[in-house]
């Protein structure tokens, strides 16, 4: 495919602002060609993320005007640029998450910590996303992707599931421990769900009424209301609702030593903390930062071993807006996924 030849329907924010301002409009623009060390693929899948709600509202600083967000991409490998040939072949299926460059020499690098790198770029923010027919990646930062799942289903896998991963892995929930979720969407049901594989003890809290009923049925011990304390002390918590009022019911609902970690890229303010109500004991506070290739390779590896329940609300491309707009208002339980 001479990317060159072809035009497609994508979604550019081009006016950042509240999502009933329609701060995405759908254009036809070029289909680009891979360059050196990418892939191009045709997209079968588009995860709708908070994030990219985020980016279409401004509450992320514009990295690149008129970006097409999306960052939860299942695709068909239909081109490669000089150097991909050995990462994957054509027709091969594969998926682009937010991460996307790293420097790979920095200190964060070396050490395995490729998430904090200074000159990190990401999917749907510096660079075009998925929502469009076409989207390119570099090819080692494609991802193989387990097999048993619908296009559909393996969209929410690629940030909704790689982040939930990483911030159950940074909660240090102890085997058989009760782990507190606040906020019960696209990555927090499914982060639930390793929790339950791992023998965890499950609470949610969570405004929604359908988000209840789903935690439940995904095998949660109790589902309350955001700000309800849990029935029991919490070993670990995470908070995936950009709540910051949150923050003090959460860290006032942890056992001692337990630890709250925040799995959002933003996060409304957070009120006054009380030293002894909300930290003493060792209680802890870990925010969450992207994610490394690591995680994402673990992560999709425990998707292939344990089949997860991916509850999903499938939308047209050409209704991208509608499908923000709807994640904004709550509309839905687990995640929208768009299909071109």
């Amino acid at each position: 495919m001479n990317g060159t030849d072809e035009a497609m329907t994508a979604w550019r924010v081009l006016r950042p602002g509240p999502v009933e301002e329609d701060p995405m409009d759908q254009v036809r623009i070029p289909v680009r060609s891979p360059a050196a060390g990418e892939l191009l693929v045709r997209v079968l899948a588009c995860g709708v993320c908070r994030t990219d709600l985020h980016v279409a509202e401004g509450d992320l600083p514009v990295h690149r005007s008129g970006v097409v967000p999306g960052h939860e991409v299942v695709g068909e490998v239909v081109a490669r640029g000089p150097g991909a040939d050995d990462w994957f072949a054509l027709g091969d299926r594969v998926g682009i998450a937010w991460l996307r460059h790293t420097c790979g020499t920095c200190k964060f690098c070396r050490r395995g910590a490729e998430n904090l790198c200074r000159e990190s770029r990401y999917t749907g923010w510096d660079a075009d996303g998925g929502y469009a027919e076409f989207a390119t990646v570099p090819a080692d930062y494609a991802h193989l992707l387990p097999r048993g799942y619908a296009d559909a289903e393996l969209a929410p896998l690629l940030c909704a599931g790689i982040i939930g991963y990483r911030a159950l892995q940074r909660a240090a929930l102890p085997p058989g421990g009760r782990l507190g979720i606040y906020g019960f969407g696209g990555s927090a049901h499914l982060a639930a769900q390793v929790a339950l594989a791992r023998g965890a003890e499950v609470h949610v809290m969570t405004r929604d009424v359908k988000a209840r009923e789903l935690a439940l049925e995904l095998g949660a011990v109790s589902a309350q209301g955001a700000a309800d304390p849990p029935p029991v002390a919490l070993d670990a918590a995470i908070l995936f609702a950009p709540v910051g009022d949150l923050v003090l019911p959460a860290m006032a609902a942890l056992d001692r030593g337990g630890v709250l970690t925040v799995a959002g890229i933003h996060l409304t303010d957070i009120p006054v903390l009380n030293y002894q109500r909300h930290l003493f004991q060792e209680r802890e506070i870990r925010s969450v930062t992207a994610n490394t290739r690591a995680d994402a390779r673990e992560f999709l590896a425990f998707a292939a071993e344990h089949h997860l329940d991916v509850t999903v609300h499938p939308y047209p491309l050409t209704a991208a807006d509608r499908a923000l707009t709807d994640l904004a208002h709550g509309e839905f339980a687990g995640a929208a996924v768009l299909i071109p």
